[in-house]
């Protein structure tokens, strides 16, 4: 019997990939492959989504691109934007890179080996026995080891461009030549070849047995099956035992093993050491690399449906001064991904913000598509401020610090606040935290309200926004804030020309038609013509 078939062990935290801490790193060249400087890095620990991030839809494409990686916590990566463009670019360059196949598919392959090795230690859970364990945590040493070498060797020759992967490749290549990783490697190779060098004989007599060295004894095993060979008639009922297959052992294999290690501690000795020196083998750096690098592959694979479907995207030019901001063929990305996987058109729009103007004006028909270009408009400077490729074929875009959605909720009964003195106390709490580098996005606010009051509460608001000259869309029926002054654009949801009943979802510059809140008048006290037609044939 060879023991190195027997089983493996340890810590039941190593089946996580560690988070990064500070040393054992070789380079100081190398911080990390989602962060540029250890400045960018915010702390995780409480980190929880942003106050937008419902309101945008951005929950629902956090929690798609995420799933199936909860391994590897990836949320807090998603949940915090950069404040610098250069930490930014930083990411667009790996990103780049991982456009590579040949290399895309060589990181992809070491993540899986790293999977699997945390799957050998993770399954450890299960066992008992301390002779087990240690033999299943030798081979998870021994799949890091490897996992390492052949890293190390595919970027070795790989052609990458950006600071992360070049930075990373020198950091790998140095730990693989490393006193304390050769030494590993060694002492997991010279065990691994003592153990299969370890042979035993097991003696049955009735309900005992003994275990004692190998001796050379014959093994009859191959005389007694030539032996019985000559009686085989073909297809017969097979009377064999069927034994249940399993990671851990009985108490009786457990046993023999214990045995076994007493025969030979010249081997076992050393193994209970070894695994006590190695307890934690990973490099942090490494570990951190194998964990982070999942950002970028969470975000590919999300976006490649969108892209077999024909959606482009793109790396935006991304500003922290200027607010001329544009994005040409862009969409609502959660939207577009419920609509792909039902085989639907997904309809793209332009926007474009120059000179003075800075806030987008949204007004037209109800259903037109108005509130999901103001969604749009916010994730792409949500996904731009982590650093990822945004919707659309060419997009300049603003690097903001704080992003603010005033979307219609529903009335709380518990803060005894009527529907338009919470939209006034949500409001103030914006303008009151915004400022010149925010971004505002307003929902059709102050419709509880009679059109005069709304009209005057929406011109208060907008001067303070104008003062503090930020970006900003607004949806509204209020068509006057359409030209309200320099600083607004006015936008129209667009209908089709021939039936207007029917929405073509396209979001147009151009002055407002003045028909929208007659619409919503019409539908609000039910005399739209569906509404009278309805009441004449009742």
């Amino acid at each position: 019997m060879d023991i190195a078939a027997t089983r493996k062990i340890v810590d039941l935290d190593q089946a996580r990939p560690p988070v990064p801490v500070k040393g054992r790193r070789l380079s100081h060249t190398y911080h990390s492959i989602l962060f540029e400087s250890p400045d960018d890095r915010i702390a995780e620990d409480g980190l929880k989504a942003p106050d937008f991030f419902v309101d945008l839809n951005c929950d629902q494409i956090v929690a798609a691109i995420t799933a199936g990686r909860d391994e590897y916590n990836l949320k807090p990566f998603f949940h915090s934007s950069l404040r610098r463009v250069d930490a930014i670019h930083y990411r667009h360059e790996v990103m780049r890179d991982l456009e590579n196949t040949a290399l895309l598919e060589r990181v992809r392959s070491f993540a899986q080996k790293m999977r699997d090795m945390r799957n050998q230690l993770a399954r450890v859970q299960k066992l008992y026995y301390k002779e087990q364990k240690q033999a299943w945590f030798l081979d998870a040493v021994e799949s890091y080891c490897d996992a390492i070498h052949a890293f190390a060797a595919d970027l070795s020759d790989a052609e990458v461009k950006s600071r992360g992967f070049l930075g990373f490749r020198e950091y790998l290549t140095g730990y693989a030549r490393s006193a304390r990783f050769t030494a590993l490697e060694s002492a997991t190779q010279t065990l691994k070849a003592d153990l299969a060098t370890v042979k035993y004989s097991v003696l049955i007599k009735g309900d005992r047995f003994t275990v004692r060295k190998y001796e050379k004894e014959t093994d009859y095993s191959a005389d007694v099956e030539a032996t019985f060979e000559k009686f085989k008639q073909g297809a017969v009922k097979d009377y064999r035992v069927k034994f249940s297959e399993t990671d851990d052992m009985n108490h009786i294999e457990a046993k023999i093993l214990e045995f076994v290690g007493k025969l030979h501690p010249e081997v076992f000795g050393p193994l209970d050491e070894y695994c006590s020196r190695n307890a934690n083998y990973t490099d942090d750096t490494v570990a951190a690399f194998d964990r982070e690098i999942q950002f970028y592959l969470a975000y590919l694979d999300y976006t490649a449906a969108l892209k077999h479907a024909g959606l482009r995207f793109c790396y935006p030019r991304v500003s922290d001064d200027s607010k001329e901001v544009y994005d040409c063929d862009a969409f609502d990305i959660a939207l577009a991904h419920k609509l792909v996987e039902q085989h639907a058109s997904v309809v793209s729009n332009d926007f474009c913000l120059k000179g003075t103007e800075r806030i987008l004006v949204v007004s037209g028909p109800n259903q037109g598509g108005k509130t999901t270009f103001a969604r749009m408009f916010g994730q792409l400077h949500y996904l731009a401020s982590i650093g990822c490729p945004v919707p659309g074929r060419e997009a300049q875009l603003f690097l903001f610090d704080q992003l603010f959605t005033h979307f219609e909720k529903e009335e709380k009964v518990e803060n005894l606040r009527g529907k338009l003195e919470d939209d006034l106390v949500r409001i103030h709490r914006i303008l009151a935290q915004a400022t010149s580098r925010s971004i505002i996005i307003m929902n059709e606010i102050f419709t509880s309200t009679t059109i005069q009051d709304e009209t005057f509460l929406s011109k208060r608001v907008m001067d303070e926004i104008s003062v503090l000259d930020l970006l900003c869309v607004w949806v509204t029926f209020v068509d006057e804030l359409a030209s309200y002054n320099p600083q607004t654009v006015s936008m129209v949801s667009t209908v089709v020309p021939e039936n207007p009943a029917l929405r073509t979802f396209k979001i147009v510059r151009q002055p407002a038609n003045g028909l929208a809140y007659a619409m919503a008048i019409a539908q609000k006290y039910g005399v739209t013509h569906d509404s009278i037609m309805e009441r004449i044939k009742s």
